[in-house]
């Protein structure tokens, strides 16, 4: 079961992204350790099982029946083995962590576990106010998306500045992390009401209105449309809701200012950078920028 997903189907975006970063910063500080090198694979290794594990936990909560592109661990054995399964992958990844033997690391890498958490509690919260419930929105994306990227970028770069203690370099990478994650994740949310489910391998369609959430094309809409307000702070609960709020969001900027909201967290990321030392790494996270932006999947 643990293995159920690490099959090489998925896009693997957390794991290239943190090797990536890894690459740019070890070329800036001339790095050429093989252990720090092995150390920064490791990170990369951790930072994809716990995205992992998270899916695991994810799929019960959200009664998912595919992920990937085939069927979900919940649904092909049960949501309790779903669960253990998770948390194995957790324990496995806390060992590997605990071997970087970087106090620095650990801890920068456990605050992931703490946000991912409080990025759940967050997604089931709610809140009557637009501008309060956008940021409370782009809280959670941090928490649960972006947090993975912006402290495994940050632990690679930590890795890689041993002895040389350079501060900017450490906070550049997780700027660059930060950014690029919320604006993977606004455009997820994005893809989910324009993007079939055979292409994302997982249900779409307006999915997350489903399960009651209100994501930035719905926030957005919900200025253009009052209506939506309501629906939003009954969770789309009513029959019809979800229906609703669908066509109201496909009719409105909704969608369009989603995307240009990523577009310019995309941007930040990429001026985070701009005082790298070029490499082919700093043009391929560039280009990572874009491809986030650019995705249908």
């Amino acid at each position: 079961m643990s293995e159920y997903y690490f099959d090489g189907q998925g896009k693997a975006v957390r794991p290239a992204l943190t090797l990536i970063m890894a690459g740019a910063v070890n070329n800036h500080l001339k790095v050429t350790d093989p252990t720090t090198m092995s150390l920064q694979r490791q990170i990369a290794l951790i930072c994809e099982m716990w995205h992992t594990s998270s899916l695991l936990h994810d799929d019960v909560i959200d009664h998912a029946e595919t992920r990937r592109g085939k069927i979900s661990v919940n649904s092909r054995w049960n949501a309790s083995k779903s669960i253990f399964a998770g948390d194995f992958i957790l324990g496995t990844s806390a060992k590997l962590l605990a071997q970087t033997g970087n106090p620095d690391v650990v801890s920068c890498m456990s605050q992931i576990l703490s946000d991912l958490v409080n990025g759940e509690f967050q997604q089931m919260a709610s809140r009557s106010d637009h501008e309060d419930r956008f940021q409370l929105y782009l809280d959670k994306t941090f928490n649960k998306t972006a947090s993975l990227m912006a402290y495994s970028c940050k632990s690679v770069a930590i890795l890689a500045s041993e002895g040389a203690d350079d501060k900017n370099i450490i906070d550049m990478a997780y700027r660059y992390g930060q950014n690029i994650g919320i604006a993977f994740q606004l455009v997820d949310d994005w893809l989910d009401f324009v993007s079939s489910a055979e292409l994302l391998g997982k249900p779409s369609g307006g999915a997350d209105l489903s399960l009651g959430l209100a994501t930035a094309p719905v926030l957005f809409a919900s200025q253009q449309f009052p209506e939506l307000n309501q629906l939003i702070l009954r969770q789309f609960s009513q029959p019809g809701d979800v229906k609703t709020a669908f066509q109201l969001v496909s009719s409105s900027r909704g969608l369009e200012e989603t995307k240009e909201l990523a577009t310019k967290y995309s941007e930040a990321a990429m001026e985070s950078i701009k005082d790298l030392e070029d490499s082919e790494d700093k043009q391929e996270l560039g280009h990572l920028a874009e491809r986030v932006i650019n995705r249908m999947k």
